[in-house]
């Protein structure tokens, strides 16, 4: 009897562990492919103390030649993944649902017959399983770039993978849509495939906030582009490039204090934003880790920057690197890794370097003597720290590096080409030339009664408008609904020495499905301000991103002053068509533009 009692109580401790093990499932909610490193990740959510796959047992099989290993107590809450590689080594990668009884992902990967299975590097972050396919076969620099004046560089890297995707097109049953999403048979599913584009170089992971600032973790590469401040509300903005942010932190509004949040977002389909909403945004600066895996958004005056680290440094080289007669860089090199921040002003250059303790000061003015940096400061910071100075103009290209290691900081200054003596005089203000595209027989674009020169003269006088209230001065080519020659709109530019030119267009196409804004520049020295006008148009107007294009329009070419042409929509598109000749879409156009325009001088 008693035996029997003991097998009962035996039965039910076993139906009830099998139980809450049932509750406790993975639930894998994304799947993301990293380029450059070959790395796959899947993002787990789970409510589980107990970690995921404590070793995971890889099974290699022949004809074809591939492996898999399962994740158990998980659940695919995406479409089963299928991924068709181009490249050499890997040739497949099936990510599905197993089993539902017990809950078991499968990922099987499939090779190349000379591809060593043993290379496989398996890495788990929390509950996210990093899955490094390949060592890289390239040699990696030294030197990584931190930060970028650049909006867009030839640098920025994604490519195509084709993936096989379930193809919900043929019901327009919203249930039976859903249904199929959760549907773990193969069978009844069509499915197309897919070229999607895939993001290198970092992974955001987390974001935490902080007492006055913010923390963002990652793996990977990092790299900042030059901040922007937008209006209503004050914020500030950050865009990383190559980078892709999981989809668990995304969008959401973090409270940083009572008065600042922040959100991130996948602002394109390779690059995160970082917004800072705070009625102090100059304050905040990004501070990057020794390991450069992660940044602190934090506000300066607050930051008790000792609590960064345990360890100081010293600087114990300096050297000077020339590029051409337009770039130099100054190179530091350090006995430990560093700990430091940038903060890009529109005349001067700030890196702060948080555990640096001493520096050699003679040494330092004479490697520096007649070059670029002969003007550069080094001040300290108590009760340990050094703040690093360099006087800069406001149109000049800054790129800092950080080395492997975090021992050597490069600070590259690209100057522009000067093609006139700049404009000088006592309170002369800012002057601005807006050219409204197109007027007086020349209608350009048209669909029906609605013509380019008339929507493009209504927004530059609202653009005019704005400015002339900000304090600046404003010329435009034409006013009225007149014609007016290419050569006389340069001409009219450069009897006023503007500081810039924006040209004002519609845009137009045989494909009547195309939306967007383009912003268009030539030279060099206007591709800060196309960067800055477009960041601030693409903010503010809800339609696609087309970017930037180097293009020689005539205007944008032949004028001495920065200058830039922007397409603010499509006019061959019914819908755009429709918001671009309403006052709101005008208004907010302009606002826009002039909001760039504030911005570009400012920064």
């Amino acid at each position: 009897m008693k035996k029997f009692f003991i097998l009962i109580i035996l039965f039910f401790i076993s139906v009830f562990t099998q139980s809450a093990f049932a509750e406790d499932l993975f639930k894998i909610n994304a799947a993301n492919f990293d380029t450059s490193n070959s790395l796959i990740i899947l993002n787990m959510q789970d409510d589980s103390t107990l970690p995921v796959l404590n070793e995971i047992k890889l099974i290699e099989l022949d004809n074809p030649k591939r492996a898999y290993f399962d994740i158990p107590s998980s659940i695919l809450v995406i479409p089963k993944q299928d991924w068709i590689f181009n490249s050499k080594g890997i040739k497949e990668v099936k990510i599905n649902q197993f089993t539902t009884d017990p809950n078991v992902v499968r990922v099987v990967i499939y090779f190349d017959e000379d591809y060593n299975p043993g290379d496989l590097k398996f890495l788990r972050i929390k509950n996210n399983i990093i899955i490094k396919l390949k060592e890289t076969s390239h040699e990696v620099e030294y030197f990584h770039k931190t930060y970028r004046d650049e909006h867009s560089s030839s640098s920025d890297f994604y490519e195509y993978l084709t993936v096989e995707m379930p193809d919900f097109t043929q019901s327009e049953n919203v249930a039976d849509k859903i249904q199929k999403a959760f549907d773990v048979e193969i069978g009844g599913i069509n499915r197309i495939k897919k070229d999607l584009k895939l993001n290198t170089k970092y992974y955001i992971s987390q974001i935490t906030t902080r007492l006055n600032g913010v923390l963002v973790s990652g793996f990977g590469a990092v790299t900042l582009e030059r901040p922007m401040v937008l209006q209503n509300p004050l914020r500030l903005v950050y865009d990383i490039p190559n980078t892709l942010v999981n989809t668990d932190i995304r969008n959401i509004e973090y409270k940083i204090n009572e008065t600042d949040t922040v959100k991130i977002g996948q602002f394109e389909v390779n690059k995160a934003r970082i917004v800072i909403t705070s009625p102090n945004v100059s304050k905040y600066i990004p501070i990057y880790s020794a390991d450069n895996q992660s940044i602190l958004f934090s506000d300066i005056d607050k930051l008790n920057h000792t609590s960064l680290f345990t360890n100081t440094s010293d600087i114990i080289s300096y050297n000077i690197e020339k590029t051409n007669a337009q770039t130099s860089a100054m190179i530091l090199s350090f006995n430990h890794p560093i700990i430091h921040g940038i903060e890009r002003e529109n005349k001067k250059l700030d890196i702060y370097l948080y555990n640096t303790a001493r520096y050699n000061e003679d040494a330092f003015l004479t490697a520096y003597k007649n070059t670029y940096f002969a003007k550069s400061l080094i001040s300290l910071m108590q009760p340990v720290g050094m703040k690093l100075t360099i006087p800069i103009e406001a149109d000049t290209l800054v790129n800092t590096y950080l080395g492997a290691d975090s021992k050597t900081l490069k600070i590259q200054i690209t100057e522009p080409k000067r093609t006139k003596p700049p404009v000088t005089g006592k309170n002369l203000g800012k002057m601005i030339v807006i050219d409204a595209g197109h007027g007086g027989t020349d209608v350009g674009a048209i669909r029906g009664e609605i013509t380019e020169k008339a929507i493009t003269l209504d927004v530059s006088r609202r653009v005019k408008e704005i400015l002339e209230k900000k304090g600046y001065k404003v010329q435009m080519t034409r006013d009225t609904d007149k014609t007016v020659s290419l050569q006389d709109r340069v001409a009219f530019s450069e009897e006023k020495h503007p500081d810039i030119f924006i040209s004002i267009h519609v845009n137009s196409s045989e494909k009547p499905e195309i939306t967007g804004i383009e912003t268009h520049y030539y030279r060099q020295e206007s591709l800060s301000l196309a960067q800055t006008v477009h960041a601030s148009l693409a903010s503010n107007i809800k339609t696609n991103n087309r970017g930037l294009f180097k293009s020689k329009f005539y205007v944008i070419n032949h004028t001495t002053a920065p200058a830039i042409l922007v397409e603010i929509g499509f006019i061959s598109n019914s819908s755009e068509r429709a918001e671009l000749i309403s006052d709101k879409r005008k208004q907010a156009t302009a606002k826009a533009i002039a909001e760039g325009v504030e911005n570009y001088f400012k920064h």
